[in-house]
């Protein structure tokens, strides 16, 4: 289990996009029409998906999501049970979610489905016996909607367990508009082209980069997008479950990337120390706070930061724009989080809500709405409401079966998930000494070491 910190980080991941909910549409699953017509569709196309007639059953949902996020799922429900007949509750659930299902399910009275966060949580759900297969309807629209990554994911020992709903984007570079002009700065695509943009940004008078370094969990994200794009794939896959070791020249190889950023103490706001004095709140609104004068102008950090850049004057998609995670190898990395559908009970009601989540039409109807990003392939980019949300989203789907999962989000929480601990402490203490290559390297691997084992 992780850390309640960390938890609250993956909330932050799974529900900040909501800031960006720019543009509202009507609930088209409110009504009672129970034809198999698509929501939000005044040609009345067909459905994208069959669903079994389930009139009278009652099922319930639980999941962590609260606000808006929360009322825009129960649009996606509502639409279920026009098309079913059913009639299904959303649960509110508290994190950690595995914990609040055991209580549930001691209680017996588990939820029909819950919707998951951690990938580490599916696996506990199905060696607990909590979780049910996935039939073969919903295996269709896994099959015919998604990539093989987001079908894996919600694999445990060569069975599926998990329908994967909502994904978010963690390889984002958010940056100030107006001091990018002033620099005459374009958005970089390689790393190369990043350092070069973060010098021309210094040369205007600007420090160029915000680290919210105080919070060791981002810097494990800095981490991880250079590997993935640098090492790779398999490499990832690898180092994420400790078959390779953290002394492995490729570790040597990210770190020495990531030094050419941390080893300059003019592109860093506040340089290390105050890089490490800053939490990740304040590396986002320094970076969109102070005119022309701002702390910083770019910050790395999944689409979460839209929530901290609505705290501040700052309008996203004028003030406050995004580029992808600059290349440092062949492509642009995705590192991911997600949330996925797995069924606790057995029966036609839960499978069919599984099958329904894994369809377009469900993904349509909460993308319309903003504050939401599919792993679904098939779903046109158009539904979704505004131009920044679609960059993220043909971002994640670009990345096809090279898209990853948050890798200290798969640690150990010992090792992935504790203030003061393991990577997180070991990145911190990189980034005051980045020339430590040799030490940092063999420090994180006698963690991880230690962590794995246990």
């Amino acid at each position: 289990m992780r850390t309640t910190l960390r938890i609250s980080r993956a909330a932050m991941v799974f529900t900040a996009i909501g800031a960006l909910a720019l543009t509202g549409c009507s609930d088209s699953g409110s009504g009672k029409d129970k034809s198999n017509k698509s929501p939000g569709n005044d040609k009345g196309s067909p459905s994208s998906v069959a669903l079994p007639k389930l009139d009278g059953e009652k099922l319930s949902v639980a999941a962590v999501w609260t606000g808006a996020e929360q009322a825009n799922f129960v649009k996606v429900l509502k639409e279920f049970e026009n098309r079913t007949g059913a009639t299904v509750t959303f649960v509110p659930a508290q994190d950690p979610i595995v914990n609040f299902l055991g209580t549930k399910i001691a209680g017996g009275q588990p939820p029909d489905v819950a919707m998951i966060p951690q990938v580490g949580a599916i696996r506990q759900a199905a060696e607990k016996k909590w979780a049910k297969p996935v039939g073969a309807e919903a295996k269709a629209q896994l099959t015919k909607n998604y990539g093989k990554v987001w079908q894996d994911l919600g694999t445990v020992d060569g069975t599926q367990y998990g329908v994967y709903f909502k994904a978010a984007n963690k390889s984002l570079i958010w940056y100030n508009a107006k001091a990018f002009e002033n620099a005459g700065a374009a958005e970089p695509k390689t790393w190369k082209e990043f350092l070069a943009t973060a010098e021309a940004v210094s040369a205007s008078g600007v420090t160029p980069v915000s680290v919210g370094g105080a919070d060791g969990w981002t810097l494990t994200d800095w981490f991880e997008n250079i590997y993935l794009s640098q090492a790779g794939p398999e490499k990832y896959d690898q180092l994420a479950q400790h078959e390779i070791k953290w002394t492995d020249p490729s570790v040597k190889d990210a770190l020495t990337t990531l030094a050419q950023l941390f080893g300059k103490p003019s592109l860093i706001a506040g340089g290390a120390d105050g890089a490490l004095q800053t939490e990740f709140p304040a590396s986002v609104t320094q970076t969109f706070t102070g005119g022309d004068q701002p702390k910083a102008a770019m910050v790395y950090e999944g689409d979460f930061v839209a929530v901290t850049i609505a705290q501040t004057k700052a309008k996203i998609g004028t003030d406050a724009k995004v580029f992808p995670f600059p290349a440092v190898g062949a492509e642009s990395p995705v590192v991911t989080g997600g949330d996925a559908a797995v069924a606790l009970k057995d029966g036609k009601g839960a499978q069919a809500l599984l099958t329904w989540l894994g369809s377009t039409d469900a993904a349509k109807i909460m993308a319309e709405q903003g504050g939401f990003l599919s792993p679904n392939k098939a779903l046109d980019a158009a539904a979704y409401p505004n131009e920044v949300q679609r960059t993220m989203a043909k971002a994640l789907i670009a990345a096809g079966d090279a898209v990853r999962f948050d890798m200290s989000d798969q640690a150990p929480q010992s090792f992935g998930g504790t203030p003061g601990k393991g990577e997180w402490k070991t990145l911190q203490d990189f980034l005051k000494n980045p020339k430590d290559i040799a030490g940092t390297q063999a420090k994180l691997e006698s963690d991880a070491a230690k962590a794995y084992k246990s």
